[in-house]
């Protein structure tokens, strides 16, 4: 009998060890942790992956030459992922953020000679005197994170709230940096060009002026100004073939909007928009003011759109030419079919859950990074019978 009794004991305890080995496990970041489903979509069924889970509202990725990510987290921490879901700690060097409402760390992108410099280039809201505003900071990648980091543009005035930082970098073939800067829930200040808020800019890779930017020679303008009437700017891409960016923005209460981005143009904000005020007074529609440009696409009910990536790849050969956009509210993947600079057919690839970026891989897959506290970074590519 005390034989017996040592041994249901040891098995009571062995038992008790097993739950809280299990349960700690549950509390840790999940990573390498592949959850696949597969979805049904108009070319096929797509398989999803879970390649990283844990990460605190991650908002950008961007992929180094050896295959592994970079991905920011809102909060301020920037991670390494590795191909097969390894997830590192946070890197040392990121500047301190104001990780307040929509603020935080934000996007991240390599410089066009990373293989030379070793830059990354970080936007992030930036606190300071009158707030917070959209700044971009670079530095060098190490073993450990970030090197000789220096601050290379900050958006200015810096002012109070939590709201509609913008903040997606994209660098063209020839080296200019595009950054996309909020309007802060301003309003008006969209309108000013001795203002950055509510603008596109573009900068050189050291944040100095492009000679050839629209207003560098305009008295009362901010130099880096490329365009101007935006509202909440939160995606843009290069396309690959014309080199021109592709931007799409935050509607009020409807009028999200796909735009292409021309020098010295003004997109109206909020003097027009396809949406209303979420008071419910009217916005005059876009038609009404001919002398300023209108989205080529615009959305309503909204989508939310977040990061945009051309996919150009042949993983996925009917989506080869077509624009992917993040969709918040909308829980999708945005997939637009284009034919030159016309939206010809869309589809909503229904993810459920918040989708903050897309990116292609190296490997052809499309990833995606989810808006969450347990945010994760998923892996879409074609399921084979």
């Amino acid at each position: 009998m005390l034989i017996k009794a040592k041994l249901g004991l040891g098995r009571l305890q062995a038992g008790r060890s097993a739950a809280l080995a299990l349960l700690a496990a549950a509390m840790l970041p999940a990573c390498g942790m592949a959850e696949d489903r597969v979805i049904d979509t108009e070319i096929g069924k797509i398989k999803v992956e879970t390649l990283a889970s844990g990460l605190n509202h991650p908002w950008g990725l961007a992929f180094l030459p050896d295959g592994r990510m970079l991905v920011t987290e809102r909060a301020g921490q920037l991670r390494l992922l590795s191909g097969d879901g390894v997830l590192s700690d946070a890197l040392e060097g990121v500047p301190e953020v104001a990780a307040k409402g929509q603020g935080g760390l934000l996007d991240v992108a390599l410089d066009p000679k990373f293989d030379d410099t070793k830059l990354v280039y970080l936007s992030y809201a930036e606190p300071g005197d009158g707030g917070a505003g959209t700044a971009v900071a670079r530095g060098r990648l190490t073993d450990n994170g970030l090197a000789d980091v220096q601050v290379i543009f900050r958006q200015t005035p810096k002012v109070g709230g939590g709201n509609h930082f913008g903040g997606r970098l994209a660098f063209t073939p020839d080296g200019k940096l595009f950054v996309t800067l909020g309007e802060r829930f301003k309003f008006e200040p969209a309108q000013d060009l001795t203002s950055h808020l509510g603008k596109i800019v573009r900068i050189n890779p050291d944040g100095s002026v492009p000679a050839d930017n629209p207003f560098i020679s305009q008295k009362d303008a901010q130099p880096e100004i490329w365009s101007y009437g935006h509202r909440n700017p939160q995606g843009i891409a290069i396309h690959p073939e014309t080199g021109k960016p592709w931007e799409t923005e935050f509607g009020p209460k409807g009028g999200d909007e796909l735009n292409l981005p021309a020098p010295g143009a003004n997109y109206g904000w909020p003097v027009v928009s396809w949406g209303t005020h979420y008071d419910g007074k009217d916005i005059p529609n876009p038609p009404t003011h001919p002398d300023l440009t209108d989205a080529i696409r615009h959305w309503t009910p909204v989508i939310s759109p977040s990061g945009i990536a051309f996919y150009t790849a042949d993983t996925i050969p009917s989506w080869k030419g077509n624009l992917l956009i993040g969709g918040l509210s909308s829980e999708s993947i945005v997939r637009l079919k284009l034919n030159g600079e016309k939206v010809i057919g869309e589809e909503r690839i229904a993810m459920g859950t918040r989708i903050r970026d897309v990116a292609q891989g190296p490997d052809g897959a499309v990833y995606a990074l989810t808006d969450e506290d347990d945010g994760k970074v998923l892996r879409l590519s074609p399921e084979y019978p």
